[in-house]
């Protein structure tokens, strides 16, 4: 994936501290609608990271209607 150079600028670039630590510019929080204390999921693709925000539990509510629920593999199906 290449970044487009028209989108670099310095309202959405974080430094990481010596803690560890990104901050989130506000013009990105804003736009996500992100809020402090809020939990976020890490996900490694690359040489980069995917920041999404944790799902709460209501959000997952229907996300499974209407899957098929016979012959499905568990453990015991494994050898």
């Amino acid at each position: 994936m290449m970044i487009r150079p028209e989108l670099v600028t310095t309202m959405n670039k974080a430094t990481l501290s010596a803690k560890f630590q990104i901050s989130i510019p506000k013009e990105v929080r804003d736009e996500q609608d992100w809020k402090a204390a809020q939990e976020f999921l890490l996900i490694p693709k690359g040489k980069g990271v995917l920041i999404m925000p944790f799902p709460k539990l209501e959000d997952l509510k229907g996300v499974a209607a209407g899957i098929e629920i016979h012959n499905i593999r568990d453990r015991y199906d494994r050898y």
